[in-house]
């Protein structure tokens, strides 16, 4: 079936529909990473938005029931060069194709996808539509531009969980995770850790985790704007200094807000799981998974109270922040390395020893 994908400024790319035969809108970004397609998919991080993949061949390993890392496909739609016919992998439980259809997600392939990620790295992030109607092309691109911008639009509360959960009942330290889009993986590595685990909706309150009697708070990545996440910054303020913080990219951000500073959008965001990262503290470079669109301003902090610990060597943006006196810090990128490398993974290691120390100082 032929399809096309329109964008806001009137460029379209003609291909072939590999999806739900349904029109996919959203703001269209691109991601570098070579694997991993079935993670990115279902990253809540990517609500609001159609993914273009930059690597060729995408669907060759299929899918299967343990790399999602929520319970749906995430993204509004989806970008391939090619999608891969055949499914070989001794994982693999079904076709990309299908997988798609049976979430009801737009696939295009067949389109020049290296044109369209020059497009959106000279034009920045921009909205966007896959169809399969025959519906003209200025009546597409009026419905692309009446796609709600993503600045100001607060997707946490979309992909949030509805009510709090134990996820994992066992464990020598108690660890609340407020869910703003959680990837599962950073609940497992926080279990592999012996901590036990309750998920707390967006919309909590500092009385209901005060009742849960946490050693530390997790706050997740998730999608959008973090300054319309007004609930999570302000309890991310009330925590501080009482309770040991960690935030992961959303989290990352809202911390960032939380401590005073202010966060920008980017031009067209960091998606991909070969983002260069340097630690300030050790002269370390990691190699990182990233998904977010919006970053802290590193003019908006004060440096008296908060260290920058990590940056961005593609662009200098900041990637790792802490409070220079309490148990608070935070990444914008994943340590939890799904899809992705593992270079981070030993940051869960060092919430968990804050976590302990400030338990035992207190």
């Amino acid at each position: 079936m032929k399809a096309k994908l329109i964008l806001e400024d009137g460029t379209i790319y003609y291909g072939s529909s590999f999806g739900a035969d349904i029109e996919g809108r959203g703001e269209v970004v691109f991601n570098t990473s070579m694997t991993g397609y079935q993670e990115i998919l279902t990253d809540p991080s990517y609500r609001g938005q159609i993914v273009c993949m930059t690597y060729p061949l995408i669907g060759n390993y299929g899918v299967n029931g343990d790399d999602s890392e929520s319970d749906r496909i995430q993204v509004e739609g989806f970008v391939v060069r090619e999608a891969s016919r055949i499914a070989s992998n001794y994982r693999s439980e079904g076709e990309l194709r299908a997988y798609l259809i049976r979430h009801g997600i737009a696939g295009i392939e067949g389109i020049d996808t290296r044109a369209l990620t020059r497009r959106l790295r000279e034009k920045g992030s921009l909205r966007g539509i896959i169809s399969t109607a025959r519906d003209g092309d200025e009546e597409l691109i009026r419905r692309a531009l009446a796609i709600p911008d993503m600045q100001g639009r607060n997707l946490a509360d979309e992909v949030t969980c509805d009510r709090t959960t134990i996820w994992n009942e066992t464990g020598i330290l108690h660890i609340v995770v407020i869910d703003c889009g959680v990837k599962l993986n950073i609940l497992r590595e926080l279990a592999q850790r012996d901590c036990r685990v309750t998920v707390v909706p967006a919309t909590v309150s500092m009385d209901e985790i005060r009742d849960l009697k946490p050693d530390g708070v997790l706050i997740s990545n998730g999608p959008g704007d973090p300054e319309p996440v007004s609930n999570v910054i302000n309890i991310a303020g009330e925590c501080m200094g009482s309770i040991p913080l960690f935030g992961i990219c959303l989290g990352h951000q809202i911390l960032g807000i939380a401590l005073g500073g202010r966060t920008y959008k980017l031009t067209f965001g960091h998606h991909g799981g070969n983002h260069p990262v340097k630690d300030l503290r050790t002269g370390s470079i990691a190699i990182t998974v990233q998904n977010h669109n919006f970053c802290v301003d590193t003019d908006s902090l004060n440096r008296d109270a908060v260290e920058i610990t990590h940056i961005n060597l593609n662009d200098n943006t900041v990637e790792g922040i802490r409070h220079r006196r309490l148990p608070v810090f935070s990444v914008q990128f994943h340590p939890e390395a799904r899809p992705g490398p593992n270079d981070s993974k030993h940051l869960f290691d060092e919430f968990v020893s804050m976590v302990k120390k400030h338990a035992e100082e207190n």
